[in-house]
């Protein structure tokens, strides 16, 4: 334990000798105060956004559809992220010294690649789903078959975080950054270990996504081109006249299809934005000496941190932008009292389809 109350591993035991000036400053105050502000933002923003996710999709019954279920728990690991994780970033980046034991330092490191891990999973999970029903027109995803996913990808979630709890990652929290994070080592097992932590997280998830949003902006194209080239072709009725073909029930949902395919190509945008720095940050942690005892580290892990952060709030907000029907539901869930325009009578208000919150449905699968 260090004077500041930051915990340490031995550095001889991780291979590492750290140079003299070897303590990254924590930001100076007048920098600290509005990022901590901004991350108590996101904490209230990410929690009460989520929150109505999971709200919605668990206590209506019309909303319990396969990809809704897994919404729903992308929904669920962005509140455990917002409520066990952030609030200590947030504390420790305002007092600038570590507050909370040394034994909380692994178990939350422990709990944020975890629930990261899981919302990777889902996000993960539901793009190969959309490849599927778009680009092989198989719809094959059910609830129950959703559930399966979902269990197992906490499961395996968990199998790739715990290890960092067990010892095998070396890591460390201020003076060095705002929260426990991946230090330099030089041991080949504690680098094995942290080149699988974040391909996990980022780089095998990021190429798998990036394949099947290629494939479906593809296929969208090549449907595109067919229906604008398919003329209507003329047909004899039953009274021997002939008249024009009914055109195919695949042109009615293009455009359906194009603002399906914008919404989810933002969200993976954003998991990129956000994740990638964060990557890149604890790759050069883990692997450069000058970058980890540099007098920059301390910032850096701060600005990458918060934007790893940022992914929590960063779905509610994209749903609330897109999705008419989800400001719509959202309303339902404010009290009278904060309601700016009174409420539709129910006899007339529109029953929410089941594909309100995610805007591919599950029965319009077709480009």
């Amino acid at each position: 334990m260090a004077r500041n109350g930051s915990f340490h591993t031995s550095f001889p035991l991780n291979g590492s000798t750290p140079p003299p000036d070897s303590r990254s400053s924590a930001l100076p105050a007048p920098l600290r105060i509005p990022t901590a502000v901004i991350m108590l933002l996101m904490i209230a923003v990410g929690f009460l956004g989520n929150a109505i996710v999971c709200l919605l999709v668990y206590q209506k019954p019309a909303m319990r559809s396969a990809i809704n279920l897994l919404l729903g728990t992308l929904a669920f690991s962005d509140i455990l992220l917002s409520l066990f994780c952030l609030p200590f970033a947030a504390v420790t980046l305002i007092t600038g010294t570590w507050n909370f034991g040394a034994p909380y330092c692994r178990i939350s490191a422990t709990l944020y690649w975890f629930f990261v891990l899981e919302g990777v999973a889902v996000l993960l999970i539901i793009s190969v789903d959309r490849f599927l029903i778009i680009v092989r027109h198989q719809d094959r995803l059910t609830p129950r078959r959703a559930e399966a996913l979902i269990a197992g990808s906490w499961a395996l979630s968990f199998c790739i975080s715990c290890p960092s709890l067990a010892g095998w990652a070396f890591v460390e929290v201020p003076a060095r950054a705002p929260q426990c994070v991946l230090g330099y080592t030089e041991l080949p097992a504690n680098r094995a270990y942290a080149v699988t932590l974040v391909a996990a997280v980022f780089f095998v998830p990021f190429a798998i996504m990036l394949y099947t949003y290629l494939c479906i902006l593809n296929t969208a194209r090549r449907n595109v081109v067919r229906i604008r080239h398919d003329r209507p072709l003329s047909r004899r009725g039953p009274d021997g006249l002939t008249g024009p073909r009914r055109p195919r029930r695949t042109a009615v949902d293009v455009s359906f299809k194009t603002r399906a395919f914008v919404t989810i190509l933002i969200l993976f945008v954003g998991f990129s934005f956000c994740w990638l720095p964060h990557t890149v940050f604890s790759l050069l942690s883990v692997f450069s000496q000058s970058f980890y005892y540099g007098s920059s580290f301390y910032a850096t892990g701060t600005y990458t941190l918060g934007l790893s952060y940022l992914k929590s709030v960063f779905n509610p907000v994209i749903y609330c932008w897109r999705i008419k029907k989800f400001r719509e539901a959202c309303v339902e869930f404010l009290p009278s009292t904060f309601r700016i325009a009174p409420g539709v009578p129910g006899r007339t208000r529109r029953r929410i389809h089941p594909s309100t919150i995610y805007v591919c449905g599950e029965h319009q699968s077709a480009v």
